[in-house]
């Protein structure tokens, strides 16, 4: 997960999110919690005749965690992204207007923000695992995922087992499952609250090399002051998949809506022009 450049800037309704989800953020690792893409304050509200209960009336409320470009981030005043575009896809089959709450993934991955109603839905580059799914329900899978590493230039090392071996410093996001994974083969990472973060600390030579999603690192990459000292050293293929999370024991019109909105775009190309869109590549061009 978690996770780019553009800093957190909290509207109106984004300080009353704020407010209410303060207790939550003691679940994470000092995230903030606050931006939204629209007014309206958050309130639970009954189901329309034959829709899902909804946090806000006539919004589908998403809990994220910026930035994690390109999945979702800031431009401007408006969050967007391929989680923004893909949630979107059922917003509009509902009649929906989304709108995105910024807090800590680790309250997200918890199941605490949808629990707490802070949110109807999580979009956050979030992997399904058996870990969540005892506090989540997820949706069926709507992107497949890999993990990368990212080090400087003429480091020289290619494997996890090399930067063992040469007793290299690795950095990791917190609460990923890329920290996971590493942890794993016996790692020992230094962890950073958020990409922003972990990306600086290797900047900055905190670190050697950085574990984190492909997309996140090769969206990194394209930026010229990133790409003339670091380069992508090695794809990790963890076999993961990334879900839209909903509160355990979902409303099942809001699930069946999202499954149904995922594997039609699929089925239709929408799902390859979004997926064109924020990659530049197809599905499976990746690497």
């Amino acid at each position: 997960m978690g996770l780019s450049f553009v800093s957190r800037r909290a509207l109106a309704v984004g300080a009353m999110v704020v407010a209410g989800a303060l207790g939550l953020s003691a679940c994470g690792g000092g995230g903030t919690t606050g931006a939204s893409t629209s007014d309206g304050a958050s309130s639970s509200a009954p189901a329309a005749a034959g829709g899902p209960k909804l946090v806000t009336p006539g919004k589908l409320t998403t809990c994220t965690n910026l930035p994690y470009e390109p999945f979702q981030f800031k431009e401007g005043n408006k969050v967007v992204g391929f989680d923004v575009d893909i949630v979107d896809l059922a917003a509009k089959k509902l009649g929906l207007t989304q709108e995105i709450v910024d807090i800590d993934f680790a309250v997200i991955k918890s199941g605490a923000a949808m629990a707490a109603g802070k949110c109807d839905v999580a979009a956050a580059g979030m992997t399904i695992t058996p870990e969540r799914k005892a506090n989540i329900d997820f949706s069926v899978p709507y992107f497949d995922a890999t993990q990368a590493l990212l080090a400087k230039k003429g480091l020289g090392v290619k494997t996890l087992e090399e930067i063992k071996a040469k007793n290299l410093r690795l950095g990791a996001q917190a609460s990923t499952t890329g920290l996971d994974y590493v942890r794993k083969q016996g790692l020992d990472p230094k962890e950073f609250a958020d990409s922003p973060k972990e990306l600086l600390g290797l900047q900055s030579g905190q670190v050697d090399v950085i574990v984190q999603d492909l997309p996140v690192v090769l969206t990194w990459l394209k930026k010229p002051e990133i790409a003339d000292k670091f380069e992508l050293v090695a794809s990790l293929d963890t076999g993961e998949q990334y879900g839209i999370g909903l509160k355990k024991g979902a409303d099942p019109v809001l699930l069946k809506t999202i499954n149904d909105s995922i594997t039609e775009a699929k089925s239709d190309g929408t799902y390859d022009q979004i997926f064109v869109k924020w990659f530049g590549k197809k599905p499976g061009e990746l690497g």
